[in-house]
């Protein structure tokens, strides 16, 4: 007996199929299929045909193999069990299926969007112990001759690497509990017909299985590394979508995220200018020098300022008082509220600094509650810390106590929450208890936003991003580093919520001097800020961020409301991309170049998103190539104006471009 289900988007079906109730297989996903579609039909013209040197009759590929099966490949799941069909349940775009084998359950959510075109799967499972459980699993078409993941380190995330498909499993774990900076859960899938993206939106150490079988099938699973055997494991959601190219999977996943993942306190408000004093002053906090600062920075347009790291317990370095979350008063000798007033007086809001879930050995919590750590006593420090145990009860009622201590006795409106060294061993409860900690303090005071942090990029998905309004995506402001970084992240990060600041004039984690006009421009392509101490900017530096910091701010509201395009250059060493506005009445474009040009001149740049009315095309950065630059060229003088298709498919000249310089084209209907 077959039985089938299917869900749609505008522009994709999901049809999965039972045979005698046993789990499903993904029948298909691809293009749409017409509303009357025979999908028992459909089932019976993909019956495999049956040759030597295999079964007389050919495993299913579910979306959770099982050792039942027979299945040749990668288990979905390490528990023997013979589940069948006990319930399904069809709603407007949804599908929960369940099967039982006696007192164990498997329960399949799923739901698919018409507006976003994106499927978020989710599965479930009670009953014996498991060491491992996969999201639900897809296949992927032959069509595909490689897939892209993303690798990275510490101040290097979202590195692309491309992997072709071979007979055999690519298998990828990662065990240190957090997201990590070495693997982003995502992975792009080129296809004949397009290109298919999934993530993982959990906030732990995940596996990654993407395996070719000898038949020709290959299949993609994404599951949470559990670190112990349970017996109730969720694995997902897992966002599934398929679009005719790359912008096309960009312009889903951020209609998805910005539906259904994007939490503002105050989605009305614009997105604030944000200042964070960290690479200013580190842990050497002033009263006097950190108002001066602040005066400062709201002089150029700040609208938020962030007291990082150093305000609390007796913290002059990283060896020593995380978990005391009582304001230092060596430093402080009237609290934070001096500074907070101050910072209030000149129209700015205030944000602090926390990283709740770690402790240093060299604290009062330490030294009270020494069983509250996660791991064995005599492992290896991370920064000088260690991991509190969050499946405490207690940890988590200690530490909810004092950050609402702190956001109920100041005028608090922002929080980054860091989270600076991995776990000692992969444990999914940590991230559960951390949402729940999150979830418990917005519920408390509704007003404030939170930034994720972790060392950077070390947690960057779409579980956090349901409960944190900005994620830090690198601790490295070197915006050299940073065009690639943020070019890497875009499909699955929509600008409006990833934080980009302008770093000081020797950056501080690769020891590049680089212009203002290059590290303005490079942070206002995302949620725009700077970090870096305002007391050293010569004139033309101070001349150079007010003005990008006012163009940003006139322009934030469409350009976060708009779509983006990343644009292809022939150049290896040059990235580009271009925000057109929701109505296509104007669009901004940036072209970075990062190294030595690799031809004698640039290619034209051709534009994307654009109707065919005329626009005015003007470069709005300013541009000084030197001697390198010699030529009568349009946009170095009054732009051009031309059709959204000529802009399209003929593009458009831009100068000469040193390494480590950019220029930013603006445009606007005619």
């Amino acid at each position: 007996m077959i039985q089938c289900w299917r869900l749609d988007t505008a522009d994709t079906t999901l049809v999965l199929a039972s045979h005698n109730g046993r789990l499903p297989e993904v029948l298909h996903f691809g293009a749409r299929l017409p509303d009357g579609e025979s999908l028992v039909a459909l089932w019976r013209a993909g019956m495999a045909d049956v040759t030597g040197g295999m079964l007389d009759e050919r495993p299913p590929m579910t979306i959770c193999p099982m050792q039942e099966d027979v299945f040749p490949g990668a288990q979905g799941c390490d528990a023997n069990l013979q589940f069948r069909l006990k319930d399904a349940a069809e709603g407007e775009g949804t599908l929960t299926l369940t099967y039982a084998d006696g007192d164990a359950e498997y329960r399949l959510e799923a739901q698919a969007d018409a507006d976003t075109g994106v499927l978020t799967l989710t599965a479930h499972y009670r009953g014996l112990e498991i060491g491992w459980l996969t999201a639900p699993a897809f296949p992927v078409p032959p069509s595909s001759d490689h897939f892209i993941t993303y690798g990275g380190k510490w101040i290097g995330e979202f590195q692309e690497k491309r992997v072709p498909w071979t007979t055999g499993t690519h298998t990828r774990e990662v065990r240190d509990g957090r997201t990590s900076h070495e693997a982003f859960p995502g992975v792009l899938i080129p296809c004949g017909d397009g290109v298919i993206a999934a993530h993982l939106g959990m906030s732990c150490g995940h596996r990654f299985v993407a395996e070719q079988l000898p038949d020709g099938r290959r299949q993609v699973q994404f599951g949470p590394m559990l670190g112990r055997r349970e017996t109730e494991v969720t694995a997902g959601p897992l966002y599934l979508t398929r679009a005719p190219d790359r912008d096309g999977i960009t312009a889903n996943l951020h209609r998805h995220f910005t539906k259904h993942i994007r939490t503002f306190a105050d989605p009305d408000r614009p997105r604030p200018v944000h200042y964070n004093c960290w690479e200013a002053v580190y842990f050497d906090h002033s009263l006097r020098e950190l108002s001066d600062i602040a005066t400062r920075a709201a002089a150029l347009g700040a609208e938020r300022f962030v007291l990082d790291d150093g305000w609390f317990g007796r913290r002059d370095d990283d060896t020593s008082s995380l978990g005391d979350w009582t304001v230092d008063r060596r430093k402080w000798p009237d609290g934070l509220g001096p500074l907070i007033e101050h910072v209030k007086s000149l129209g700015m809001t205030f944000g602090l600094w926390f990283e709740p879930e770690m402790v240093n050995p060299d604290s009062d919590l330490f030294r009270d509650n020494p069983h509250w750590t996660l791991g064995p006593p005599e492992q290896p420090l991370g920064r000088n810390q260690l991991v509190l145990d969050l499946s405490r009860p207690e940890v988590v009622d200690y530490l909810f106590e004092w950050i609402d201590a702190i956001l109920t006795e100041y005028d608090i409106d922002y929080i980054k929450w860091d989270h600076n060294r991995p776990l000692p061993f992969p444990d999914h409860r940590q991230a559960a208890a951390t949402y729940a900690l999150i979830d418990r303090l917005r519920a408390a005071h509704p007003g404030v936003e939170i930034e994720t942090c972790a060392s950077g990029g070390g947690r960057i998905d779409w579980g956090i991003l349901k409960r944190t309004s900005r994620v830090w995506l690198s601790d490295s402001n070197d915006a050299l580093e940073r065009m690639r970084i943020q070019a890497g992240a875009l499909p699955w990060l929509p600008p409006c919520v990833t934080g980009s600041h302008v770093g000081p004039r020797t950056c501080h984690t690769s020891g590049r001097i680089l212009p203002m006009e290059l590290r303005a421009w490079v942070a206002a392509q995302r949620s725009f800020g700077f970090e870096m101490n305002l007391l050293e900017l010569t004139p033309e530096e101070s001349e150079t961020l007010a003005r990008v910091t006012t163009w940003w701010k006139a322009n934030r509201d469409w350009l976060h409301r708009g779509t983006v395009h990343q644009l292809p250059a022939r150049d290896p060493e040059q990235v580009a991309e271009m925000t057109v506005s929701a109505d296509k009445s104007r669009f901004a474009v940036w072209l970075g170049q990062r190294g030595a040009p690799a031809d004698i001149l640039p290619d034209r740049l051709r534009l994307s998103g654009l109707d065919d009315r005329q626009y005015k095309v003007r470069m709005i950065s300013h541009y000084d190539a030197g001697w390198l630059s010699r030529g009568d060229n349009a946009l170095k003088s009054d732009g051009v104006q031309l059709s959204g298709t000529a802009l399209m498919a003929f593009g458009v000249q831009p100068p000469v471009l040193t390494p480590a310089s950019i220029i930013v084209l603006e445009g606007e209907a005619a």
